[in-house]
This record gives structure tokens, sequence and C-alpha cells, in this order.
């Protein structure tokens, strides 16, 4: 046996676990700047400059990759509907924070590991057994808890994040349709898109800012495209099955954010219904992982 194979190995198994997590916790701060943001400008105005903020970190990996490839697209078609999907997921996920506290809209989307598995049997072919149809109800279930059993259920904040939780899945699955596409061209796209929706919707929304304030709709850009490509690192470094359930921190990190930030504190309702959908999701992933290889576009990565 290679010792120092195996240590190497290791190392970087390590390295990508504490790359996911650091992948996380930055997402987690970038969706409460978000909120912070979208109290005083429009989700239109900050969808704008969020995206010119992206390409400050898409730019070296355009240049690198050449843009001619951008447009050899497989699918465009599919293409098409990630990218309405992807912009669909950023702007129902701001509508929804400029409402609700981040936990609850964190709720949300933590079942998206349930709506893939639920979205992938019909549209990617892939089986699923009766017990991963019982974790996906139960995780059903938890969604529904999570979203007050009441008039209250049919607010438009809890339709924004609830609508804004299921785009952001099929985001996740058109993704794996797309393997053969590279994550500069897919998250270019997505971002072209979310500027011309954003300049469609500051139409008489666009209130002067200051400096600080561009700044910050700047970096929001800029901390998003980061944490995306170190998730995306991390997945090349550790096994998916490894890494899945580490995006569980997510919720986690929005409840200690929202207290410190927002003064938030999330009711029993929603802390039932997150336990609920986080058992369900980590049920999911474990029977994948006992029936075959869980692919890494499965890992339910926060695109906010």
């Amino acid at each position: 046996m290679n010792l120092r194979k195996v240590g190497t190995g290791e190392n970087l198994v390590l390295a990508g676990v504490l790359l996911m997590l650091l992948g996380d916790f930055t997402f987690s701060l970038n969706d409460a700047m978000g909120k912070w943001l979208v109290a005083s400008f429009s989700v239109g105005q900050i969808l704008v400059v969020r995206s010119l903020g992206s390409f400050i970190v898409l730019a070296p990996m355009i240049a690198r990759q050449g843009s001619d490839a951008l447009f050899r697209l497989e699918r465009p078609p599919l293409q098409f509907l990630r990218v309405v999907m992807a912009t669909g997921d950023v702007a129902l996920f701001y509508a929804a924070v400029a409402y609700l506290p981040l936990a609850d809209v964190m709720t949300f989307y933590m079942a998206g590991p349930i709506y893939v598995a639920a979205i992938s049997h019909f549209f990617l072919g892939e089986k699923i057994g009766w017990r991963r149809w019982l974790a996906v109800f139960v995780g059903f279930i938890g969604v529904l808890i999570a979203l007050r059993p009441s008039a209250a259920m049919l607010s438009w904040p809890s339709i924004f994040g609830l609508g804004g939780s299921l785009a952001f899945s099929l985001t996740l699955v058109l993704a794996r349709r797309l393997r053969q596409t590279n994550d500069a061209t897919l998250v270019t796209w997505q971002t072209v898109a979310a500027l011309v929706t954003g300049l469609a919707l500051s139409i008489g929304n666009w209130r002067l800012a200051t400096a600080f304030d561009y700044g910050a709709m700047l970096a929001l850009g800029v901390v998003a495209g980061s944490a995306h490509m170190m998730i995306t690192r991390s997945l090349k470094m550790a096994p998916a099955s490894l890494l899945a359930p580490l995006q569980y921190s997510l919720l986690i990190w929005a409840i200690a954010l929202g207290f410190l930030f927002f003064g938030d504190v999330p009711d029993a309702q929603i802390i039932i219904g997150s336990i609920i959908i986080v058992l369900a999701g980590l049920f999911i992933f474990h029977r994948k992982n006992l029936t075959g290889t869980i692919p890494k576009d499965a890992v339910p990565r926060d695109g906010h």
C-alpha cells in the first residue's frame, strides 16, 4: 500500500469538506446581504448590480475558456428553460426574504433534494424505490408544516419562497441533463438573464444609492460567484455523497445570521418542519448512496 498516496487522498477529501463548509457559509452570508439590501432597494435594481458584480468573478473564467465556448450549447431549448428557472429562483428568493426571516425561506430551499428526487423520476427516468418515495412524501409534510397550515400559507411571501425553491430544484435537474456544458457557460448565461430581468424589473423602481450601497450590491455578486466556485471545486475533491449532507449547514447559518443581523427567531413550526425536511433529505441521499452513485449535480447547491 502506498501510504503517501492514501495520505494525499485523505487530505484532498478533508480539503473538499472544508471548502464545502466555507462555500456554504459564504452563500449564507450572501443571503443575509441580499435580505439587508432588499429592505432598501428593489429586486430589479439588486439583480442588475449583483449581476455586474458576478462578471468580476466570471470574466477570468470566460477569458480562459474563450468566448466561443459560450455559444457552443447542447440542447438549446433546455438551456433556455434552465436560464428561466435559475433567474426565477434568484428573483423569487429576494422577493421572499424581503418579507420573511432567512430561516423560513431557507427551510423551503432545503426541500430542494426532495423535489429533485421526485422530479428526476419523471424527467430523468431515474428509478426511485418505495422507501425514497415515502421519504419524499414525509419531506412534503415537513414543507406543509413550515408553510403554516392556515390562511397565511397562501400569503405572497410564502408563495415566493415555495416557487423559488421549486425553480431552484428544476435548475439542478436541468443542470444534470446539461452536464456536458461547463460551469462557466451555465453561470454566464444565467447571469446575463438575471441582468436583463433586473433591467426590466427596475424600470420605474430605480433608487439613487450611495457609493457604499452600490459597492454592497457588487460585493453580493462577487460573494455569490466565489461561493459557487468553492462548492464546484469541493465536488472535484471529495465524493458528492459525503458533501451532500453538509449543505444542511446552510439552515444553521440562516438561523444564526438571521438572529444576529435581523433579530429573527424561528418559531416552533419552522423548527419542526426543518427537522422533518432535513431528515427526509438525508434519508434520500442515504438510499441513493446504497443503490448507486450520487451524481455531483444532486448536491443541493444554493445558487442565490
